[in-house]
């Protein structure tokens, strides 16, 4: 389990994390999103412990990620600006990693071969793409029981992306390991992330499991007999509405059936529901609170 609490952190008094709080349980794939400067880095190195808070704790496994030496070589963090040598090679990385890491050996040939990758060539030639897609290699051969990766998934193409997928989701079901992505590209995080959570004014200020989240947020179009007021649907959490006469079109926050018990009670001539995804839902949550406005 990763318990993150009360953490704060200002940089030149400007507060960046305000009191932040949040537990991810073990075999989890969190998600964590925020609009850019919300404090998505800063927050995975202070779990990682490459920076401190002014206040609070992180413990994973009961251990202080800062301050315990036993717990470090369970955790690994990826940046989204990666660090090499200018004669740094594949397999020199991997034999920096190995001072620090268990490393499997045979995986990571695994994906030498997968990746058709050279390991002495010089990491310092290759694309911001494929310097990412070695560091992910090397982060799945070091199986790591908590996994940091900050825009894990820039500038890969689509193959290296799904086999990256596909080597993450092989983590949490070999090792129980904990792992958190942050990214812009919402719709990559909903096809692997089974959590989430949104960091905004310096806390989380949504998280849950995303697909009950999901299932929770809905677009209805709505057509009636004669117009309506949208004040008549007050009794709804409605999140993004538009009204034309006789239809509307409504995201409303709740569940489902409920939801349409209530709009039935306005004799509509077609309710038509549309689910929505996780670069929607995180949309309207930011609506919601006056952060984006179209």
């Amino acid at each position: 389990m990763l318990n993150i609490c009360n953490i704060n952190k200002s940089f030149n008094e400007k507060c960046v994390l305000n009191g932040l709080s949040l537990e991810v349980a073990d075999h989890t794939i969190f998600g964590l999103v925020g609009v850019n400067g919300a404090g998505k880095s800063t927050l995975l190195r202070i779990i990682d412990g490459i920076i401190k808070s002014d206040s609070g704790f992180v413990h994973f496994d009961d251990f202080d990620t800062c301050y315990d030496e036993m717990i470090r070589k369970d955790i690994l963090y990826v940046s989204d600006d990666l660090y090499y040598g200018r004669v740094t090679t594949i397999n020199s990385l991997k034999e920096f990693y190995k001072t620090f890491y268990d490393f499997d050996e045979k995986l990571y040939q695994h994906y030498l071969r997968t990746f058709k990758l050279n390991p002495a060539q010089n990491i310092h030639n290759f694309s911001k793409g494929m310097k990412r897609q070695i560091y992910l290699m090397m982060a799945l051969a070091i199986k790591p029981k908590l996994l940091l990766l900050d825009e894990a998934f820039d500038g890969l193409d689509p193959l290296i992306r799904l086999e990256i997928k596909k080597g993450l989701i092989d983590l949490t079901l070999e090792k129980d390991s904990t792992i958190i992505i942050s990214s812009h590209n919402l719709k990559e995080l909903q096809d692997i992330c089974d959590s989430f959570g949104i960091l905004d004014e310096g806390v989380i200020k949504t998280s849950g499991e995303l697909m009950t989240s999901l299932d929770s947020i809905n677009k209805y179009q709505i057509v009636f007999s004669e117009a309506k007021e949208l004040s008549e649907f007050s009794d709804l959490d409605i999140l993004r509405s538009k009204v034309s006469g006789r239809v509307i079109e409504l995201v409303i926050k709740g569940e489902k059936e409920e939801v349409l018990n209530k709009l039935n009670e306005h004799a509509p001539l077609l309710v038509d529901v549309l689910p929505t995804d996780f670069e929607e839902l995180f949309i309207y949550e930011m609506e919601s609170r006056g952060k984006v406005h179209e």
